[in-house]
């Protein structure tokens, strides 16, 4: 087999660079695997590299980054006989929450005594790299929003400002995760006004002053948070949480219930599902695409394309043997 590791040396502030000499060390008793490592240099750099790789042969690529990596990856991927392999080293890394058997290999998950433990921190690392080389591949959906791919979830307005103000608080010391996202939405709170869109859903279409709009293939962003908790990558549909256009106070009351994917029965949210979503907004708005974000103006058109690409599972035996 042929493996392409594509390493953002940014990401996760650095972390992702520690991966290199444990990728030599696995592959050098591996005699019948070839092996090739690439390092980004600027944004979309990703896309490049790995268009070009599995334009000429089929491999298993693997991400070493966070969300917005795992991105660029896909868009290079997509259409490809090439599988994808996600390791996590970026300040978000909220796809991976979707896929099973990641939950062994997150250090997040361990008890801090634990996780004050260097040797165990490498025993994950290395783990967790043995058993993507080793994992098994499964058919799994992505989006597509105009003429770009998305794997986990791509929303518009109020939460799509938010993401942009989150991925800047990431950049400070101490500031990860969930909190940089509370911090985002306490920014944007300030600033934020209504955005009346047009919505067709499979061709069912209604007029909405909204907060947000998020278009979820995968479950969860923003560190965790649920917008549409039945979200399934392996459905073949999108889910769709609308939140209409409500008061500033009204946001911070039920902000908590939608961190923790309760909001199903607040009376400004309503869920749906589909697999052809237009919107059509009377203004510019940001649109968020796996942590990216972009101004957009007119008819934006999310689509669900079922079992595009092949991801590859974390095989659990190689875990159970360390």
């Amino acid at each position: 087999m042929k493996h392409l590791f594509i390493i953002n040396p940014v990401a996760g502030k650095g972390k992702a660079l520690e991966f290199i000499p444990k990728i030599e060390k696995l592959f050098s008793s591996r005699k019948n695997d070839v092996y090739f490592i690439e390092t980004t240099e600027r944004p979309g750099h990703a896309t490049e590299l790995v268009r070009n790789y599995v334009s000429r042969d089929t491999y298993r690529v693997y991400s070493l980054g966070g969300d917005g990596t795992l991105n660029e990856v896909l868009n290079g991927l997509a259409g490809s006989d090439s599988s994808l392999a996600v390791i996590p080293t970026g300040s978000g890394n909220d796809f991976v929450k979707s896929l099973e058997n990641y939950s062994l290999f997150d250090i997040h998950h361990t008890s801090q005594k634990e996780v004050a433990n260097s040797t165990l921190k490498e025993d994950l690392r290395i783990s967790l790299l043995k058993s993507l080389v080793d994992g098994e591949e499964r058919p799994v959906d992505i989006g597509k929003v105009n003429d770009r791919y998305f794997i986990n979830i791509s929303s518009m307005g109020f939460d799509a400002i938010v993401v942009h103000k989150t991925n800047t608080l990431k950049k400070l010391p101490f500031v990860t995760g969930l909190l940089a996202y509370i911090l985002g939405v306490l920014f944007t709170l300030i600033s934020y006004g209504k955005n009346m869109v047009s919505i067709s859903i499979d061709g069912k279409t209604m007029e909405v002053n909204t907060l947000l709009i998020a278009v979820a293939n995968g479950k969860y962003y923003g560190g965790g948070m649920q917008p549409a908790p039945s979200a399934d990558i392996y459905d073949g549909i999108l889910d769709i949480c609308l939140i209409r256009s409500v008061g500033r106070l009204r946001i911070l009351k039920f902000f908590p219930k939608f961190i923790k994917g309760q909001h199903e029965h607040v009376k400004e949210v309503s869920l749906h599902k589909g697999r052809e979503i237009k919107i059509t907004s009377h203004k510019k708005v940001a649109l968020n695409i796996d942590g990216e974000v972009s101004i957009v103006n007119g008819e934006t058109l999310f689509q669900i394309i079922p079992g595009a690409i092949k991801i590859v599972i974390p095989k659990t035996e190689v875990r159970s043997e360390l």
